[in-house]
């Protein structure tokens, strides 16, 4: 073997070393990439389900309303008006239901922002029944659907800031280099985040 066939055979030895080096690195980043991105996913998905149970909840709290006021022969225009904005945000809200996990930040902003006008307009809601009903915090059906939509709103906040470490750690993982090239092969993106509404800093306030 002359000098030139053994520098060429160190040469291609030394390539192909690099290449099993670099596949194998690319092999575990791009697991971890997916590894976190399920986890992004099944966090996504606990916030939904607690977006649902709200859902679930008003309703019936807004029947039992209904309920104790039939009784009522005057028709309070504020409880009227403000059911019929909670209609409308609640039907916005509940026609994403279910929603795959956003993508892009205009998808996920559809998504909060219709949560937290619903939030908003239940606020609305609540107040304007305290105001036309205060006798109505002794209904014991009442008051259990209150300490449910109160616990729910805590899940909420618990189940949102679970998604935003997750995605924070996902990010990351894909934007740091050298993992941000590993991502950029395998096709894994940035995701958006929740972002804070400052008229909704806490959550809807259901106490009488």
């Amino acid at each position: 073997m002359n000098k030139t066939t053994r520098n060429l055979l160190i040469v291609v030895g030394i390539i192909a070393v690099l290449l099993i080096g670099f596949f194998g690195w690319y092999i575990s980043a791009r697991n971890k990439f997916v590894a976190l991105d399920e986890g992004v996913a099944q966090q996504w998905s606990q916030v939904e389900v607690q977006y649902q149970r709200r859902l679930d909840l008003i309703p019936n709290l807004v029947e039992t309303v209904k309920g104790y006021a039939a009784h009522e022969s005057e028709t309070f225009e504020n409880v009227t008006r403000a059911r019929a904005g909670l209609t409308d945000a609640y039907n916005d809200a509940n026609a994403l239901r279910n929603a795959e996990q956003p993508t892009d930040e205009a998808a996920l902003d559809r998504y909060n922002n219709a949560q937290q006008q619903l939030g908003r307009a239940f606020n609305i809601y609540v107040n304007a029944v305290r105001e036309a009903y205060p006798d109505l915090k002794a209904d014991t059906q009442f008051t259990d659907l209150q300490t449910q939509l109160e616990g729910t709103e805590n899940r909420i906040a618990t189940e949102r800031g679970r998604y935003t470490e997750q995605v924070r750690e996902y990010n990351v993982a894909v934007r740091t280099f050298p993992g941000s090239l590993a991502a950029s092969i395998a096709g894994f993106t940035p995701k958006p985040q929740f972002k804070a509404d400052a008229e909704a800093a806490t959550a809807p306030k259901v106490s009488f």
